[in-house]
């Protein structure tokens, strides 16, 4: 049986083995165990060829194998980690590995993920997760340009790191503009892992005559029960990395403010080029499923814009995966906010309805000038970066212009 990404299965309590095959790279496999919170309970959660075994977890080679009837209460998932390896520099994955899973009794599993193109040194392959008082395994196949240090230390685990040069600070938010030269320098500098992925968003400004436009770019992300998947498969904070890609080249201080719909009230954090490896996980687990309150989080986002005293337009993305149930304050806060240069892009992944979205979309023009909807399907990150940023930024354009 083959997985797709994102696809997963249930197991059974018994011992499960992952095989890794790497094709023309040497490469290392390793696991983590990660608690209920997204990290490591302590740094010997990292189990690697100099510390193969801990809490049912061992690995040997290429091979992990999980006793899933041993692994401790604390243990929320376990992830499963090829990394190029350390010992050969400008090493790079471009073919994916391939994943065998097999248990006692119960058919081979394997997955393949997409091949990799921006420089990716390190891929978690999958996720082994607790379900219902069992277990299951996904298929995640998402590569980091990070290394294993890299993605260990976004995981908690604490990395002697190797000396290095210093790096120059990241500007503090201000929302001046360098242009889009300089936004790719401060991402070449800070986070290569998101170069090809920046370039690109360039591309897409400049064919629209935005290369030297400058905005305050926010991010508001579903926290509703229905997105769960979506957040452990890494589809929404590959979502995130793209729009931080397209903020570096409209907004130089290399962060975008967060805000989380779902709990009793918006979650607001901020993503940046030096620690976004990760960040959509381990911020969300601080946020409580539920009914996500949408105008609430607009209403965060405006407040924030103002209070920074920005003066480029401010530029929301708004990901949503169902119909608001305060369709009223939402039409009220899109009128209100026509005025402050705030512009809403309301940008639908997942499986609910968004009817309400297309049709603000549609009647943008009279009612809502500051407003458009773009529909990136179930999986935004199966879209080729040509569209998915042509969606992004088509409607922003039209609207700065005079």
């Amino acid at each position: 049986m083959a997985l797709r990404k994102g696809e997963n299965t249930g197991l059974s309590a018994e011992p499960v083995v992952l095989t890794v095959a790497v094709a023309g790279l040497a490469a290392d496999v390793s696991a983590l165990l990660l608690g209920a919170g997204g990290t490591v309970r302590s740094d010997d959660d990292l189990v690697f060829y100099n510390h193969p075994v801990q809490d049912g977890v061992s690995v040997d080679g290429p091979v992990v194998t999980a006793d899933l009837g041993r692994t401790p209460a604390d243990v929320d998932r376990v992830l499963v980690v090829a990394s190029a390896d350390p010992l050969q520099p400008g090493a790079v994955f471009t073919r994916a590995p391939r994943l065998v899973i097999t248990q006692p009794r119960t058919p081979v599993l394997s997955f393949t993920a997409p091949d990799f193109t921006s420089g990716e040194t390190v891929v978690v392959l999958a996720e082994l997760y607790r379900r219902d008082g069992g277990w299951k395994v996904r298929a995640v196949g998402q590569g980091y340009a990070s290394g294993l240090a890299g993605l260990a230390t976004d995981y908690g685990v604490d990395v002697d790191p190797e000396p290095e040069a210093p790096m120059a600070p990241v500007p503090a938010r201000g929302h001046r503009h360098t242009g889009a030269a300089g936004g790719l320098s401060a991402v070449e500098r800070v986070a290569p892992g998101l170069m090809s992925t920046a370039r690109r968003a360039a591309e897409a400004l400049a064919e629209r005559g935005l290369a030297h436009r400058s905005a305050a770019v926010y991010l508001i992300l579903d926290h509703d029960w229905y997105m769960e998947e979506l957040y452990e498969s890494f589809a929404v904070q590959a979502f995130a990395e793209r729009v931080l890609a397209l903020s570096a080249n409209l907004d130089d201080d290399g962060t975008v403010p967060v805000i989380f719909t779902g709990g009793d009230r918006p979650f607001l954090q901020e993503i940046g080029l030096d620690n976004y490896r990760g960040r959509i996980g381990q911020l969300h687990t601080r946020v409580d499923w539920g009914w996500g309150n949408v105008a609430d989080a607009m209403r965060r986002a405006v407040r924030h814009y103002q209070e920074s005293g920005a003066t480029d337009p401010a530029f929301v993305v708004t990901q949503v995966g169902d119909e608001p149930w305060d369709k009223a304050e939402v039409r009220a806060l899109l009128r209100n906010s026509a005025a402050l240069g705030v512009f809403w892009l309301f940008v639908g992944f997942g499986r609910g309805k968004l009817a309400f979205y297309k049709n603000l979309d549609t009647t943008a023009s009279a009612a809502f000038p500051n407003v458009a909807f773009f529909d990136a399907g179930k999986n935004p990150g199966s879209l080729p970066d040509e569209h998915f940023y042509s969606g992004l930024v088509d409607a922003f354009a039209a609207w700065l212009r005079p």
